[in-house]
């Protein structure tokens, strides 16, 4: 590839520009490194092998006595979200529930910083779900630059132990027993939602109460009864959750009832399917064969937290749209100790495929009954962020919990307080050359290179979302302007790492397009007079050019 870069001055524009367009040669003159344009007479070689070397990062601020002894610096409380230059590109996915599922609680969810707003189907019915959705397409048809995008996130085949009128003491080493029959419920036998059960178990496997709150040992069996042995005691309370250990339950992935919330899904226009249990690629293929038959335009989000996925990790990933890392029921169907590298090498994976990837579980949960998160939360936070995530995830702590708002406050200065802390050769691309034959990952990746090197944010105008999602792969150090004419591409963009997603009609005119963008970036308080931008068209769907013409410019903002 070559590339061909020019300074330009044009009256009726809104700015001066440097244009990258494909070409057979390459020649440049000076780049505007500083707030003011350089005289046209003065000119230099820059090659753009120059521009692939990222400049050496900055030295990270001193944190004085008053970072730790203010909370309100730490926390985030008083920060504002909107016209913040703190706004975090690590993106918060936050479950509605009991305490956040008003209008009211939405509106400041999203304040405090929540991109994507999660319906867990195991809770809940469609009514209350229904209620949900329109409070949350009401927030995002009253605002060009600010979006909640919809997760439904499946039920899947959970085993859950039956009804108990009063809850179960469990001692260590008494005998407890779990039976195929329904409805029983004495002080040693409770009933099973599963009736392969008793198959699925044998003698020595470990069943995990609630993730691992309460264990068993299985002693023996019969064709209806498992015998086990008190590990760790505890009160069993009605429909807790069971895992054994090492295993996962021979059920399909998607139940009879995520079928219908599926279908509640399409009938809503979600932006993701967030599919519990994900054991192959099959049931992924299954689902999108069904959204394609269907007309639904929804991504699909693998959960991985069974064991049997582990094995078939690869094929699933590439089967996905993107992933969650569901550390709960991971943790518990393998050793704990396993979780973090697992989490370590999912994230690694999805950014390898391109594909958004969520940490989930346990990030704050001492914040649903606690105002101040444990240390060792924040510090879950913050490696999520530094590995790379594109979104974190609260779970009962918003869906149930005391202290909503101020659990995504806590997330939120986390993420942008590590995110400022990251190496910058640690997020810098370096793997161009496996991308080299892919016009749009060239452009992508020497747009990031440009924003890097004159430390610009990027504005992409799409209509598919494809180069605001490749510009998000490559982590560009600034925010990435994604202007899009479809209100569902902009839903779906509020997920992906540092990407701002602005809906706006395009006209015909590409300059008048581009002259209302930059108004109302500046107007919003996004840009500032006299700031540079480094402005992209290309992509899968050609705007304002022929399909083998890419652009990439950099132009000084004006009033």
């Amino acid at each position: 590839m070559a590339a061909t870069i020019h300074l330009s001055s044009t009256a009726s524009s809104l700015f001066n520009n440097i244009n990258l367009t494909s070409s057979n040669s390459i020649s440049q003159k000076q780049l505007p490194f500083h707030s003011k344009p350089p005289p046209s007479k003065r000119s230099s070689t820059l090659t753009i092998a120059q521009l692939t070397s990222p400049p050496p990062p900055p030295p990270p601020p001193p944190l004085g006595n008053d970072y730790y002894n203010n909370s309100s610096l730490l926390y985030g409380i008083g920060r504002t979200v909107e016209g913040s230059d703190e706004r975090t590109k690590t993106k918060i996915v936050c479950t509605i529930g009991p305490s956040t599922s008003s209008r009211d609680m939405i509106w400041k969810l999203a304040d405090m910083g929540m991109n994507v707003a999660r319906l867990n189907m195991s809770h809940g019915d469609h009514t209350s779900h229904q209620k949900t959705i329109d409070f949350v397409k009401q927030y995002n048809s009253q605002f060009q630059d600010r979006v909640i995008s919809i997760m439904l996130d499946t039920k899947g085949p959970e085993v859950r132990s039956g009804d108990v009128p009063q809850p179960i003491l469990l001692k260590e080493g008494q005998t407890f027993n779990f039976t195929n029959n329904r409805g029983v419920c004495t002080q040693d036998t409770v009933s099973v939602n599963y009736d392969d059960f008793v198959n699925d178990v044998e003698d020595g496997d470990v069943l995990l109460v609630d993730g691992g709150m309460m264990s068993l040992v299985v002693k023996s069996k019969t064709k209806d009864l498992v015998k086990c042995e008190v590990i760790d005691g505890g009160e069993l309370k009605s429909r807790r959750h069971l895992n054994v250990r090492g295993k996962s339950a021979t059920l399909p992935s998607i139940t009879e009832k995520d079928w219908e919330d599926i279908k509640f899904g399409v009938d809503n226009q979600v932006d993701f399917y967030a599919v519990s249990f994900v054991k192959d690629a099959r049931v992924v293929y299954e689902l999108k064969d069904y959204l394609k038959r269907h007309n639904a335009d929804i991504h699909v989000i693998v959960k991985i937290e069974s064991a049997d996925s582990i094995p078939n990790l690869h094929s699933i990933l590439s089967a996905s749209d993107g992933a969650m890392v569901a550390r709960g029921d991971l943790g518990a169907e393998l050793p704990i100790e396993e979780v973090p590298l697992l989490q370590e090498d999912i994230i690694r994976r999805c950014r390898r495929m391109q594909k958004p990837v969520i940490v989930a579980t346990n990030m704050l949960e001492s914040m649903i009954i606690h105002p101040t998160p444990t240390r060792a939360e924040v510090s879950d936070i913050a490696i999520a962020v530094r590995q790379g995530a594109d979104a974190v995830m609260l779970s009962g702590e918003t869906a149930h919990g005391k202290f909503p708002l101020k659990a995504v406050k806590v997330m939120h200065a986390v993420a942008v307080r590590n995110e400022s802390t990251v190496l910058r050769s640690d997020a810098y691309p370096n793997h161009l050359s496996s991308h080299k034959s892919h016009m749009g990952e060239m452009f992508a990746f020497h747009a990031t290179t440009m924003s890097n090197t004159l430390n610009t944010p990027i504005i992409v105008f799409t209509r598919t979302g494809s180069m605001a999602i490749l510009l998000s792969h490559y982590r560009p150090y600034s925010t990435i302007f994604a202007f899009t004419n479809e209100r569902r591409i902009k839903q779906r963009l509020g997920l992906y790492h540092g990407v701002m997603p602005i809906y706006m009609q395009f006209s015909n005119d590409a300059e008048e397009t581009f002259a209302r963008a930059l108004k109302l970036l500046l107007s919003k308080g996004h840009l500032n007079e006299g700031q540079y931008v480094t402005l992209v068209q290309s992509g899968a769907q050609p705007i304002w050019r022929d399909e083998s013409i890419h652009h990439l410019q950099v132009r000084e903002v004006h009033e």
